[in-house]
């Protein structure tokens, strides 16, 4: 019999950080909790997504796990294989999970082509079927115009976007910036593109504080490097502030993240332990009950830390990376020109005083709702409006229940 539910298929092309995979399962669980028959499907290069809680109706497909080098090239995560063959593996997992699956969305994060144009074939074979609709999700910035045309031309992106997407969504509002401006695209590309609004994060209904804090009811901050791969240098920056103990500061709870190197993460847990108002934790797969109930918040300024401090509405202090993309930088300093956070840069580490006078300063700092900025968090509304739009046109034998709630 075949199955009339609508589905939507969503491919993250990442084994390495959080962000790719967060940010999908953002969304699947939203599309899931407005459409009460949908099923959501993630086919993702994550060695950690079994750590994390997926909702009814949502469930991932694992591909083999590749690793980037310091030169750029790509190397198998576990199997000793040469890259050409896990490349042939995730291609074909790919293109048949997307056949037999059948979605009527595809939604790509990120990287229009996958990870070395893994995923072509799939967008080819789904667009001459024709009855999925192609959608490439696209953060708010993705790095410096420059360099990322360079990217794109090296890798042949603009066929793709403008022959084989039907849509292209950015996560973000379109007064902040646009991650396609300066790219000399075609206007038939640019027409395809909608800014979403950044994805609100709530606390999930079951979460709950499963590692207790030592510091009883005290305010805390929050300081969280992501999934920590290249936080080395932030949470070092923090824990000198408070070796050097120079003024008072609030208790720091830090989460090192799952992909810190592990010889850093024992050097930071053993300096913490001379440090009472520093506690580490390794890694929270759902982190949002320690941000809501953080004081304010210490990050890096990738995606989804930036759109969670937005959803807690803490008072925040960025330290953005600035390789190997200015990604993370671009963001942190377009928000702090409307004074929705504070910006230390990372060229001052490791000044002492300077983190000192941030982390004494940032606690009375304004949060993001002080700079007055409406509409900044309605993206996974729009998400869903669009679905909602793409299915009421798919020619489904079973009729499309949208919940209750499905106009919040």
């Amino acid at each position: 019999m075949t199955n009339t539910s609508p589905k939507v298929l969503i491919y993250s092309h990442d084994s390495f950080g959080l962000g790719h995979l967060r940010r999908c399962r953002t969304i699947a669980h939203a599309l899931t909790e407005r459409f009460e028959d949908l099923s959501v499907l993630i086919l993702s290069g994550s060695p950690i997504i079994g750590s994390f809680e997926f909702r009814s109706r949502v469930d991932f497909v694992r591909i083999p796990g590749v690793i980037k080098l310091r030169n750029g090239e790509y190397t198998p995560l576990s199997l000793s294989l040469n890259i050409e063959h896990i490349l042939a593996i995730r291609s074909s997992i790919i293109e048949h999970t997307a056949q037999v699956f059948d979605p009527d969305i595809l939604i790509v994060d990120k990287e229009p082509l996958g990870l070395r144009g893994e995923i072509l074939s799939t967008l080819e074979m789904l667009k001459a079927r024709g009855t999925t609709r192609l959608v490439l999700g696209l953060r708010d910035v993705m790095d410096d115009p420059t360099h990322l045309r360079e990217e794109w031309t090296r890798k042949n992106v603009d066929p793709a976007l403008e022959r084989l997407y039907d849509e292209i969504w950015v996560y973000g509002p379109p007064d902040l910036h646009d991650p396609l401006a300066g790219m000399d695209l075609p206007a038939a590309v640019h027409a395809k593109a909608t800014n979403t609004g950044y994805l609100r994060r709530d606390i999930p209904a079951d979460a709950k504080i499963t590692e207790p804090l030592p510091f009883d009811d005290e305010p805390y901050i929050l300081v969280t490097p992501g999934g920590g791969g290249d936080g080395v240098e932030l949470v070092d920056w923090v824990m000198r502030a408070y070796e050097a103990r120079t003024q008072p500061l609030f208790p720091a709870l830090i989460v090192l993240g799952p992909f810190m190197p592990a010889s850093s993460a024992t050097e930071f847990l053993s300096r913490a332990e001379h440090l009472r108002d520093v506690h580490i934790l390794r890694f929270l797969p759902t982190i949002e009950p320690y941000m809501a109930g953080a004081k304010a918040i210490v990050g890096m300024g990738g995606y989804n830390t930036f759109c969670e401090i937005l959803s807690f509405d803490k008072p925040t202090l960025m330290v953005p990376r600035v390789v190997p993309r200015r990604e993370q930088s671009i963001r942190a300093s377009r928000a702090q020109a409307i004074d929705l956070l504070k910006v230390l840069p990372i060229e001052d580490y490791p000044n002492v005083d300077k983190m000192i006078a941030a982390l004494v300063a940032l606690p009375n700092s304004n949060p993001p709702s002080a700079a007055g900025i409406d509409n900044l968090l309605g993206g996974l509304d729009v998400i869903g409006d669009r679905v909602e739009t793409i299915l009421a046109q798919k020619p489904f034998s079973g009729e499309l229940l949208v919940n209750a709630r499905g106009g919040d």
